[in-house]
């Protein structure tokens, strides 16, 4: 059989070939003829390079170069011409690649060492071991032209075996301390007394001893549920505590036995009870926490209506005309723009954010985040917006002390109409005389009878998804059919995300796509919404959504004064128009749970700290989630505190940080799948021992034009990772000190990600 011309090609280059590789490499060649000895050469070199990419990966992984990835070894055989490269040549190509590729994590090598040890940790939370370390830190000495005996060199090995001997006393000191407060709080629930050694111990009657319990004068430190018995539960007491309130037995009964003004004043409302307040079972009177509001005459105003009925409008009317003032916002976006909106009106305003501060001299009004909300400093009119958050579980308890703390003589809480019934108990367990303004919506909202093809979203639309990956990927979907596309969702941040909201509103995008993000902030020019699913992933379960979800965003169509009405849709293949309709006209239903959440601040932290005599914050928080809030008490419900218990217990064996401190991680903002714990711990470290946090940094990114998914990502990750550095810098300054440098990076990050999102054509994927 006569051969083809590729195949003789190959014979007469006289390369050696295995018989495997024939049927590819003719391929090849076919595609290079007429083909000499060096175009079949190049041939073979491109049919064998996925097994030299597969030599190279094995010998770093078994040479621990775990930094090393697969785009790095692809770069690197892409550089072989010889078809028989050697394990030397392939270590050589490898190390070129990746002397650029060190050199791209900083313009030095301790910028770049971090960087690197930064990215594995953020990219798996791996950890080098001691001759991992030395490895790396040779392989990026050698990318910046230093030998192993530059200072470089010895600096980070001496800094690196430092560290390894502080984590493992850190580790040592926190399994001991965890140890110690586990025992001590067994300790302490061994000596509670049950219901009947009260009497004996106060001197009281038993009558006495339950109507003292009935009026919170007698804290019962745990309740036990139990079967079979008429309360369905047991009682049990501290007896230290009960040693400090028996001299107060007396004036009880002269309370008992006086008018109504003399109970008020023995009663809780008293200087001894309000006090009481600061100690261990502060949380079931929550209320009186706040003694700067409850000292003023309150009034509180609840104002509720859909998305697009102007609840804002009266608010900052009233707030603008006065003369000091505070906007509480859910998002560092919507601060800014209370500020700006104060600002617009003529009135000074300052802001402060969990990473931002602006003060503006003379300034007697503020815009906030609402967990910023300053408890001590009164004024004539607070705003409090977006109340329907009472109800999230993991901030609502922020809501619950804004509301109930803000030091104003005019409350202003603004919100959904499902958040009215815990405001309404909120005002109740505050004394607060409450107001109700129920607002209309100002445009008619419409649902369409027919669900909307993709190829047929127009301008003024915009396409709800649930996750980051499903917009990306209807966005990549919309640009392949040409049109012009912004986005929003969670993983921005507020700068981006306002960005590409002015990129709708001015025209130079067609269609928005957004996540429920949408549902909360940024005025948006939409006609049309339109889901791209009726079913969502609440972090629990995935379910249908619910009346309020799709009124809430679905309520962002149509803005008054853009569009005469507002239409939502479902897309074609997502379900079913019916369910739209029957969503927007289902009546609001109250919740089942109206109990407020609440959680511990400073104050009480320390005050249970002093109670039970520890100075632990992993010994606070266990004696808090056990015994001051019972499961079933009336009036609140304690928040879910496991991310501050996790922060704490991964603090607990670094030294020289005192419990304020300590509190302040644990509220730090981290993203607890992305390493944020741990990676938190490692920053308190270096506070602790006196050395400067260096701001988080990340190899240099690609032109926005050629930006992946998994790099958008990656920036995504370092920003909320600046973010948290920033919160932090913000408390302490000593330790976090390149405030400037991590502002600017910020910046530039923001830019980077928002000229990635405006690049018209699809995003590559790896």
């Amino acid at each position: 059989m006569n051969s083809s011309p590729a195949e003789a090609a190959i014979l007469a280059s006289g390369v050696a070939v295995e018989p495997a590789e024939m049927d590819r490499l003719t391929r090849l060649v076919a595609r290079r003829l007429p083909a000499d000895a060096d175009s079949v050469a190049a041939a073979l070199c491109e049919v064998r390079r996925k097994g030299w990419t597969a030599r190279l990966i094995d010998r770093t992984q078994r040479a621990g170069a775990i930094w090393v990835r697969r785009e790095d070894a692809v770069a690197a055989t892409d550089t072989i011409a010889d078809p028989l490269p050697d394990d030397a040549t392939l270590d050589a190509a490898l190390d070129q690649v990746m002397r650029a590729r060190l050199r791209g994590f900083g313009d030095t090598p301790e910028q770049a060492l971090n960087a690197v040890l930064a990215e594995l940790f953020d990219s798996g939370g791996r950890i080098l071991s001691a001759n991992q370390h030395e490895a790396l830190t040779l392989s990026v000495a050698d990318a910046f032209g230093l030998s192993s005996e530059d200072r470089f060199v010895a600096r980070a090995l001496g800094d690196e075996a430092q560290r390894r001997q502080e984590r493992r006393a850190s580790e040592t000191m926190s399994r001991t301390r965890r140890r110690e407060e586990v025992q001590r709080l067994r300790d302490w629930e061994r000596s509670l007394v049950g219901f009947r050694e009260v009497p004996g111990l106060l001197g009281c009657s038993i009558k006495e001893a339950l109507r003292w319990v009935a009026a919170n004068r007698l804290p019962v430190a745990r309740r036990i549920p139990q079967k079979g018995r008429p309360d369905g539960e047991l009682w049990e007491f501290d007896p230290a505590e009960l040693a400090r309130l028996r001299p107060q037995v007396a004036a009880w009964r002269e309370a008992e036995g006086a008018g109504p003004e003399r109970r008020t004043l023995a009663g809780t409302g008293s200087k001894a009870a309000n006090a009481a307040v600061a100690r261990v079972a502060a949380l079931d009177r929550y209320a009186a926490h706040f003694d700067t509001a409850r000292a003023l005459k309150r009034r509180i105003t609840l104002v509720t209506g859909p998305t697009n009925s102007g609840k804002s409008h009266t608010a900052l009317e009233r707030l603008s005309g006065a003369q000091s003032g505070l906007a509480l916002a859910p998002l560092r976006l919507l601060a800014h723009e209370f500020r700006e909106a104060l600002t617009a009106r003529g009135v000074s305003t300052s802001l402060a954010t969990g990473e931002e501060r602006i003060h503006e001299p003379g300034s007697r009004h503020l815009a906030a985040t609402v967990e910023m909300c300053p408890l001590h400093n009164p004024v004539d009119v607070a705003l409090i917006d977006e109340a329907q958050m009472l109800h999230d579980p993991e901030r609502g308890a922020a809501w619950t002390a804004a509301i109930m703390g803000a030091p104003a003589r005019e409350v202003f809480v603004l919100g959904s109409p499902e958040c009215a019934p815990m405001v309404r108990r909120i005002a109740e367990l505050c004394g607060d005389p409450l107001d109700e303004i129920v607002l209309q919506r100002k445009g008619p909202l419409h649902a369409a009878t027919e669900a909307v093809p993709l190829g047929e979203l127009g301008k003024g639309d915009a396409l709800i998804a649930f996750s980051r990956r499903d917009v990306l990927d209807f966005r990549a979907a919309l640009q392949a059919r040409g049109r012009r596309v912004a986005v929003v969702y969670g993983a921005l941040s507020p700068e981006v995300r306002r960005a590409e909201a002015a990129r709708f509103n001015n025209g130079d995008a067609d269609i928005l796509i957004a996540t429920d993000a949408i549902g909360m902030g940024l005025n948006l020019n939409i006609r049309r919404i339109v889901f791209g699913a009726l079913r969502k992933f609440d972090g629990t379960q995935s379910r249908d959504l619910l009346p309020q979800e799709v009124k809430q965003i679905g309520g962002r169509a149509g803005r008054y004064g853009k569009h005469e009405a507002g239409i939502v849709a479902v897309l074609a293949g997502a379900g079913s128009p019916s369910f739209i309709r029957a969503m927007l006209a289902a009546p609001a239903v109250d919740p089942v749970e109206l109990r407020p959440l609440v959680q511990p601040d400073s104050d009480i932290v320390r005050a249970v700290a002093e109670e039970i005599g520890s100075d632990s914050l992993f010994g606070v928080l266990a004696r808090i989630r056990r015994a001051v809030l019972r499961r079933d008490d009336p009036n609140y419900r304690l928040a879910d505190m496991s991310a501050a218990f996790e922060i704490a217990t991964a603090l607990e064996g670094i030294d020289n940080l005192d419990l304020s401190t300590r509190w302040a991680y644990a509220m730090c903002p981290v993203d607890e799948r992305d390493n944020g714990i741990p990676r938190l711990a490692a920053w308190a470290t270096e506070h602790a021992a006196g050395r400067g946090v260096p701001v988080p940094g990340g190899s240099r990114l690609p032109p926005p034009e050629r930006a992946s998914r998994d790099e958008l990502e990656r920036a995504e990750k370092r920003h909320k990772r600046l973010v948290a550095w920033r919160w932090l810098a913000l408390r302490f300054p000593e330790a976090y000190p390149a405030l400037e440098e991590a502002k600017m990076l910020t910046a530039k990050l923001d830019g980077w990600i928002e000229a990635v999102l405006r690049q018209q054509q699809a995003q590559r994927r790896k």
